[in-house]
């Protein structure tokens, strides 16, 4: 049973950290007022991405504490996951756009080292991560974007 939770944690945590972040900085109407660079896609579809993302992150952390048990690799993708959830806060609730700038960089990094660290251990893993880390890129660019337009 023990092993049976433990799975369902590592699969669902991130879905869960993503949710919570979701609902506590939920945009508001200051953040539909702002200037938007070229390319940013309709609100409703990030929420949508998010969840895959989360899944897809939560799978890859799952089949690789199945086989693995390097505490390295934990902690990268704790630290990552933690890095991803306080980007919310500082760009929507401490509306800190150009500290975002920066913390979101420190992600596409830890990301980049996620997948590096997976490859070696567990390559399904780090290829789980590809879209997450496209996807972190992609967000970097609104981050500079937003944050230079406003």
């Amino acid at each position: 049973m023990k092993n049976i939770l433990r799975s369902i944690f590592y699969l669902f945590f991130p879905l869960l950290v993503g949710t919570i972040v979701g609902i506590v900085t939920s945009p508001g109407t200051e953040f539909r007022l702002l200037n938007k660079p070229p390319l940013s896609p309709p609100s409703i579809l990030f929420p949508i991405v998010w969840s895959i993302l989360y899944l897809l992150m939560g799978i890859s952390y799952y089949i690789f504490r199945k086989n693995n048990n390097d505490e390295t690799i934990s902690l990268v993708y704790y630290i990552q996951l933690f890095i991803n959830a306080m980007w919310s806060v500082i760009f929507f609730l401490w509306e800190l756009r150009l500290v975002a700038v920066f913390w979101i960089i420190i992600l596409d990094i830890f990301v980049g080292l996620l997948i590096y660290l997976f490859y070696k251990k567990e390559e399904i893993s780090s290829y789980l991560n590809i879209p997450y880390f496209l996807w972190c890129l992609f967000a970097t660019y609104l981050t500079i974007g937003f944050y230079i337009l406003n």
